[in-house]
Order: structure tokens, then sequence, then C-alpha cells
């Protein structure tokens, strides 16, 4: 039997190098003879995680499949190798066939109501009543998870609205669930939130207007946050190209984005679950994974959960084991510990995904 075998300290385990192993894509933490040595030295980091990707979007929706390849490709050199795909207008089921290209865990397409997200990204329903159905219909296409819009401008009041009744959240979660399907929603104000939150949502994405009584509502239920603050950054540039025409809106996501850095803080404080996700597709480049988890340091994640967020807790949140005994060989290596220096994350000394080297 021939492998690979790699030597150092495997976060999160400890601080003491150690031995692992791989055969056929898989970890083996017993030796095996013949194995050849790829790494001696170093930190061995489980796969990193981009919680809030959608590879296949482009700025005028979505892209040819190439170009959705490229997008991966850049993600998988910064060291991501498992992507939640959080909506994307492309089928991106081809891209799970290759083995040079990161996992992808799809959410199908955004579910949105017309005039009421970004043009040609979602599906657009009409009727309300109809989201139960849609979302058993994104389900069954999906990887286990639904992305919808909580909220967006409304634009015959001029500011951020939901878009769906809180009978209706409750009804389409409840079908999500009963499909074995987890949901998340893009939710940028406050209004949405409690809806949401009480029709047993699993996920918010960006989470600008939480407050402390949303937070402790996330917190008692466990319910993940997935702030991609590196997106939030581009909230004054949003505010500016909207304020002739939407003053209210203008002035609301600037008091949204000013109070952002607090609004999460708070969460974490709170006990919120927190994953990195970049929102790469569309406005933001893909393969900015580190600046994200740069990002949740700055915010009060220590250095070690932060990169945990985009690392060992997001994979197991997502249902993927780190590395132990038979688990997939998704593996960063660094020079230098990057729990003391995470800049230290910019510059892998190798990547491996299912075992192979990039």
């Amino acid at each position: 039997m021939t492998g690979l075998h790699l030597r150092g300290v495997v976060l999160p385990d400890g601080d003491e190098p150690r031995d692992l192993w791989v055969v056929n894509g898989r970890v083996r933490t017993r030796p095996v003879p013949g194995a050849r040595t790829v790494v001696d030295g170093g930190y061995l980091v489980p796969g990193l995680v981009d919680a809030h990707c959608h590879v296949g979007l482009g700025s005028h929706g979505a892209v040819d499949l190439p170009e959705a390849v490229d997008q991966a490709l850049l993600d998988r050199d910064a060291g991501t190798l498992l992507i939640r795909d959080c909506g994307s207008p492309l089928d991106t089921r081809p891209l799970q066939e290759r083995l040079d290209l990161p996992r992808i865990i799809r959410a199908g397409r955004h579910i949105a109501r017309p005039k009421r997200y970004i043009k040609y990204i979602g599906v657009e329903l009409e009727d309300e009543r109809d989201l139960p159905a849609a979302v058993a219909e994104q389900a069954a296409q999906g990887d286990g998870w639904v992305k919808l819009v909580g909220d967006w401008i409304d634009r015959s009041t001029g500011d951020l609205a939901p878009l769906w009744s809180d009978d209706v959240l409750a009804e389409a979660i409840k079908v999500a669930h009963e499909a074995k399907a987890r949901v998340t929603a893009h939710v940028f104000g406050g209004e949405a939130l409690p809806g949401l939150l009480a029709a047993g949502i699993d996920c918010i994405e960006h989470g600008t207007g939480l407050d402390d009584d949303t937070i402790a509502a996330m917190a008692t239920a466990g319910t993940a946050l997935v702030p991609t603050l590196i997106n939030i950054e581009n909230f004054p540039g949003i505010a500016d190209s909207g304020a002739a025409k939407f003053p209210k809106y203008a002035a609301h996501m600037r008091h949204l984005y000013a109070r952002n850095k607090a609004t999460i803080a708070s969460a974490i404080e709170a006990g919120v679950p927190v994953y990195a996700g970049t929102d790469a597709g569309g406005g933001i480049r893909h393969g900015r994974i580190v600046d994200e988890i740069a990002a949740l340091h700055a915010v009060g994640l220590s250095r070690e959960n932060a990169l945990a967020s985009a690392s060992w807790a997001a994979r197991e949140w997502l249902g993927f084991p780190s590395l132990t005994e038979g688990a997939a060989a998704d593996v960063v290596v660094y020079e230098t510990d990057p729990r003391v220096d995470l800049e230290a994350l910019r510059h892998p000394k190798l990547v491996m995904l299912r075992g192979r080297i990039h």
C-alpha cells in the first residue's frame, strides 16, 4: 500500500507534532509502510471553509462554467477547500465532479419576489404563498441548504422591508426541515429578523440589523450567523448610489454600517455561532477568506476562534470532519502557527485536496 506522510502540529488538537498518512484521499492515523513524506514540520489545518460564497455568479448574473472554474480555483489556492455556495444562478453540479476544485455545498437559487432583489439571480415569486413549494423545489435541487431573501428595498416605501409574512415563513421553513434541508436568509435590516427566527431559520446572512433581542434569540436557539464583514464594507457605496432616489434607504444603510462592528461583537459575546463567509461573487472577488478571518478577529473573535470559524468549527457545522481517521484528506499546511499570527494564512506551504497536492 502506497501513500503520503505528513508530520506537523495538527490543529485544533494540540501543540505537539504528530504524524498523519494519506491513502486514497483519506486520512490515516496509523503508519502506512512505504508512504512518501511530503510535509515534515509546520502546522496542519483542516481545509478552510467559505461559508457564504457564490461560485457561478458574476456582476451581471450567471457566468459560464469556465469562469466559475476560475472562481473556484482562486478560492482553492487561498486554502478554501469547502464552500457553502449561498445561492447561485448557475447549475454548478458539473464543478462538483472536478477533483481539483473545492467541495461545494449548493443552496440552489435565491428565492425572492419581483423587484425585491438583484436582477437575474433568484427565483422570483409573484405570490408569497408559493414560497413553501419553491422551498421544496430548491431543497430537492440543492445539497441540504435553501437560501431566502429575507429583506430588500421596497420601492413603495423607499426603505428595507421584509419580503415574507410570518405565517408563510413558518410553513416554508417547516417544509425545508421535513426535506432534511436547512434554511438561511439574506437580511440587512432588523424588521425581518423576528419572523425568520420565530419560524426556526437555521442561519442568518449579514445580520447588520441585529439588536439585543434578536441576538438573544439566536444565542438561545443556536442559530448561526455569517456576517460577511468584508462585504459590509460596500454599504457606504451602496448608500451613495441610492441616495438621490431613496434617501431613507441610504440613511438606513449608513446607520447599519456605522454600528455593524459593535453589532457583530455583541453577537459574539452573546455566544451566537459565527462562521466566516466572504460573499464572493459579483462585488467581492474570490479567494479572500483570510481577509474575512482577520475581520472577524478585529470585531472580537480570538485568533484561534476566528480561524476555527473558517476551518474545523465550520466543517463540523456543515457536517464535514476535520483531520481524523477516515476523513477526507483536505488540509492546508503553514510554516508558522496561524493561531499566533493570522497573516500566516496568506502563505500556505502546501494545499492538499482529496489527498492531491496543489
